[in-house]
C-alpha cells in the first residue's frame, strides 16, 4: 500500500509556526484516514473525472455519469462535507467555487484568503493547503474572497500543476502533489499580474493600490497557453474617468513568461480604436473579461466575453459604439491576434456586460454540421455564432430602440435582436408583466408603476426630476456568471435565469458648472445606488450627488420596501427564478420551468391568503449541472419548509421534460456552481452553500453503500 500523502500548510504560511505546528499535529490523523479510505474501496470502474472549472474548456458543465438518476436522486446522502472557515481570518458567506477532480483529489479555492485547498476525492479528508498572504495588497483588492476555484494542467509526463489567480491579482503555479509553489515559474512560483496593466495613454497602476483583480479561474490549454482575464469594482458606481483599462493576456504555463496581451479597449492603431470617438479610448476604462473564457483547442481559438465600460449607465464621454464592450470576441490564443467579434450591445449603458461564461457547441443546423458558440447574458436573449467565422447560426437582426433624452448622451439607433431562440426571460418592465395574483393586486401595481418610465428592453435611463423611471434592462437578472449549460447528445442547453429590474434615474450634480453632465442615481433590487458621472476635467469626478433616487424596488423574493410594492410583494409576476430548455438545432424552447421555492415572503403574505399560488421559483443567480439523464440546481434562496428545517434544496429535472423527479436538502442556498465525478465506483455530485448567516461549505452527495 502507498505511503499516504501528509497534510501541508504551503506558501508563505510554511514560515509560520503555528502553520508547522498545525501541519506536524495533522499529519498522522491524515495519513490514517487517507489509508482507511484506500483499504475500504477498490478500484470498480474507471475513475470520472473533472478536470476543469466547467468540466472542460467548452463550459458546457456536462457529465455523462447516470449511476444518480431520477429514481434514486431524491436518497442521496452526504458523503463528505468541508466547512472552510479555517481557511482565512474571518468565515466566508459567500462561496461560490466550483472544485476540480482529477486523481482522486478534489482541488479548489476556499475561505476569505483564496486558500488552495486538495481534499481526498472518496473522503473529503485535507491532503494539503496553500495560503498566500498578501496584506495591503489583498485589502485592495475589488474582487474578495475565495473566487470560483482554480485550473489543472499536465503534460503527460509527471509535471501536474494547479493554477490560481490570488485576491491581490497575481497568477500562482502549485505542484499538483504538494501544494508547493513551482519555483521555476514566474519568479519563485508568482507571475504579478498587476505589472503591465494601465489606465489613461499607458500609466501603469499602482502595483498595490491599483484597480483590478479577478473571480474567475484561469483558462489554461494542453499546449500551455494560461489565458487570465480581469474584473473591477462590483455594482453600479465606477467613475467614468481614468479607471484602470481590461485586457486579456496569455502566459506560457512552464515558465510564467506573458506571451500576448489583447487590449478589450483598443489602442491607436488597433482594430475598433475608431468606435471611441474623441480619443475617449484614452480616458475610458474597464471593459473587463471577468467571467470564464472559452477554448476551441482543434482551431486553436479563444473566446471572451468581455463587459461594460466606464460609466455603467452613462457614456456621453465616450461617444460611437465603444468596440470590444459587450462583444463576444474570438482570439488566437497563440497569439491573442483578433480573428473575429460580435457586439451584442452597442455603445452599452445598460451595465449588461456578457455576464455568463460562452459555450461551445456541435450541432446539426438544418441537416449540416456547425461548430457553434453560444453567448448570453443580462438581456436574456440566446446569441448563436459560427465559431469559426462568427457568422450568425439563425438572423440576428438591427432593429430601432428608444433613444435617450439625457443632455450628451447618444446612443445607437438600434441594437441586435435574435430572432431565434426567443427571449426566454422579461425584457424589459411593461405593464404585461406587473404582479397578478388578483385584479387589486394588479391594479395596484399599475398605479405604482405609473409613476415611473416603462419601457421594453434598451430603455435608457432619463434625466430623474422625481422619483427616477422603471429602466427596463437587467443589471443583475436574466442569466448572470454561473451561465448555462449543454448536453452534447441532445444539443440542447439548460439556461438558468431570474427576473430582477433597478429603479435608475440620471441626477444632474449640483454644481452649475457641470450642470450637463449627469449623474446616475438609483435604487437596484440589491439595495440603493449612487453612481457618479463624469467630473472636472480628464481625470477627475465631481462630488456625487445623493438626492432622493425614489422609492425602493422590491426584490423578487419578498424582500421588499412598501413604497414600491403592492401589499408587500414582488412588482413583477412569476416565475422569479427558471431553467429553460432551448434545442440549440432549432432554436426553439423544450421546456421551461419555475426554479425554487416559493419564497417565504410571499407564501406567508396576508394578501395570498385563501389563494392557491403555483411554485414561484426564486430570485437569484445559480448554475446547473447535466448528467446523462438530469439536470442538476439548488435553490439560490433559504426558505422555511413544513417538514424540513430552514434550508434550500438541491434538485434534479428529467431532461427532456423538466418534470422534477428528486430533491435533497441543504442547510443553505447554492451558491457555485455544482460538479460531478465517479472513483470507486461511485458518482459525487459536489456543490458549495454559503449565504445569510450560513459560512460557506463543500458537499459532496452519493448513494448510500450498500
Amino acid at each position: 500500500m502507498k505511503s499516504a500523502v501528509p497534510l501541508r500548510w504551503t506558501g508563505q504560511a510554511a514560515a509560520s509556526v503555528v502553520a508547522l505546528t498545525l501541519a506536524v499535529a495533522c499529519a498522522a490523523a491524515v495519513a490514517g484516514g487517507l489509508a482507511a479510505s484506500a483499504e475500504q474501496t477498490s478500484p470498480a470502474a474507471p475513475a470520472v473525472e473533472w478536470r476543469s472549472y466547467a468540466g472542460d474548456l467548452r463550459n458546457q458543465h456536462y457529465s455523462p455519469i447516470d449511476q444518480i438518476n431520477a429514481a434514486n436522486f431524491a436518497t442521496l446522502e452526504i458523503a463528505w462535507r468541508f466547512k472552510t472557515d479555517a481557511m482565512g481570518p474571518r468565515p466566508e458567506f459567500k462561496l461560490e467555487g466550483t472544485p476540480l477532480m482529477v486523481n482522486g483529489v478534489v482541488y479548489t479555492t476556499a475561505g476569505t484568503r483564496r486558500a488552495v485547498v486538495a481534499l481526498d476525492a472518496v473522503t473529503g479528508e485535507l491532503r494539503w493547503m496553500h495560503s498566500e498572504h498578501e496584506g495591503a495588497r489583498a485589502a485592495a483588492s475589488p474582487r474578495q474572497l475565495s473566487g470560483r476555484g482554480v485550473a489543472y494542467w499536465t503534460d503527460g509526463r509527471g509535471d501536474e500543476r494547479i493554477l490560481y489567480i490570488t485576491t491581490g491579482y497575481r497568477l500562482v503555479a502549485l505542484d499538483a502533489r504538494t501544494g508547493v509553489r513551482i519555483r521555476a515559474f514566474g519568479k519563485d512560483g508568482i507571475v504579478d499580474l498587476k505589472e503591465g496593466v494601465v489606465f489613461g495613454r499607458e500609466q501603469q497602476i499602482d502595483l498595490v493600490t491599483g484597480e483590478i483583480g479577478v473571480h474567475s479561474t484561469p483558462a489554461i490549454t494542453g499546449d500551455g497557453v494560461v489565458m487570465v482575464g480581469s474584473s473591477f469594482l462590483e455594482g453600479g458606481t465606477p467613475k467614468t474617468h481614468n479607471n484602470t483599462k481590461g485586457s486579456v493576456r496569455g502566459f506560457d504555463v512552464r515558465t510564467g513568461r506573458r506571451l500576448w496581451t489583447f487590449n478589450t479597449i483598443p489602442h491607436p492603431g488597433e482594430f475598433g480604436n475608431d468606435t471611441w470617438e474623441k480619443e475617449s479610448w484614452a480616458v475610458t476604462g474597464n471593459t473587463g473579461v471577468w467571467n470564464q473564457i472559452a477554448a476551441d483547442e482543434e482551431l486553436g481559438l479563444a473566446y471572451l466575453p468581455v463587459e461594460t465600460p466606464s460609466s455603467d449607465f452613462y457614456g456621453g464621454l465616450r461617444p460611437g459604439n465603444n468596440l470590444f464592450a459587450e462583444s463576444i470576441v474570438a482570439i488566437d490564443y497563440h497569439t491573442g491576434v483578433r480573428k473575429w467579434h460580435f457586439q451584442l450591445v452597442h455603445h452599452p449603458i445598460w451595465n449588461m456586460d456578457i455576464a455568463a461564461a460562452p459555450i461551445l457547441v456541435d450541432l446539426s443546423v438544418g441537416g449540416r454540421p456547425v461548430k457553434a458558440v453560444a453567448a448570453m447574458g443580462k438581456q436574456a436573449m440566446l446569441y448563436l455564432f459560427d465559431r469559426i467565422n462568427g457568422q450568425p447560426i439563425f438572423p440576428i437582426e438591427e432593429r430601432p430602440v428608444p433613444q435617450s433624452d439625457v443632455p450628451g448622451e447618444k446612443t445607437s439607433p438600434t441594437q441586435p435582436f435574435p430572432t431565434r431562440p426567443p427571449p426566454y426571460d422579461y425584457g424589459g418592465v411593461t405593464a404585461d408583466n406587473l404582479i397578478d395574483f388578483t385584479p387589486e393586486l394588479h391594479a395596484e401595481a399599475l398605479k405604482i408603476a405609473a409613476r415611473y418610465k416603462l419601457g421594453p428592453i434598451f430603455t435608457p435611463p432619463p434625466v430623474s426630476r422625481a422619483e427616477g423611471p422603471i429602466a427596463g434592462f437587467r443589471s443583475s437578472g436574466g442569466t448572470n456568471w454561473p451561465g448555462g449549460a449543454f448536453d452534447p447528445e441532445t444539443h440542447i442547453a439548460y439556461v438558468p435565469s431570474f427576473t430582477s429590474f433597478p429603479i435608475l434615474g440620471l441626477l444632474p450634480p449640483p454644481s452649475r458648472e457641470f450642470s450637463d453632465i449627469p449623474y446616475v442615481s438609483g435604487n437596484a433590487l440589491t439595495g440603493v445606488r449612487y453612481i457618479s458621472g463624469p467630473g472636472e476635467g480628464a481625470g477627475a469626478d465631481a462630488p456625487p450627488r445623493s438626492g432622493p433616487g425614489g422609492p425602493t424596488a422590491t426584490t423578487n423574493d419578498g424582500a421588499v420596501n412598501a413604497n414600491a410594492s403592492p401589499q408587500g410583494l414582488p412588482l413583477l409576476k412569476p416565475p422569479y427564478g427558471r431553467i429553460t430548455a432551448i434545442d440549440l438545432d432549432r432554436g426553439e424552447f423544450v421546456w421551461q420551468v419555475p426554479h425554487g421555492e416559493t419564497p417565504d415572503g410571499v407564501r406567508n403574505n396576508p394578501a395570498l391568503k385563501g389563494l392557491t399560488i403555483p411554485r414561484t421559483g426564486q430570485s437569484g443567480a445559480v448554475g446547473a449541472l447535466v448528467t446523462k439523464t438530469l439536470v442538476i440546481a439548488g435553490d439560490p434562496l433559504a426558505t422555511t419548509g413544513p417538514n424540513r428545517p430552514r434550508g434550500a434544496m438541491l434538485r434534479a429535472y428529467d431532461k427532456q421534460t423538466g418534470k422534477e423527479v428528486g430533491a435533497v436538502y441543504m442547510p443553505a442556498q447554492q451558491s457555485g456552481t455544482p460538479m460531478t465525478y465517479a472513483i470507486n465506483g461511485r458518482q459525487y455530485i459536489v456543490v458549495a452553500v454559503s449565504g445569510g448567516n450560513y459560512s460557506g461549505e463543500y458537499l459532496a452527495f452519493a448513494l448510500g453503500r450498500k
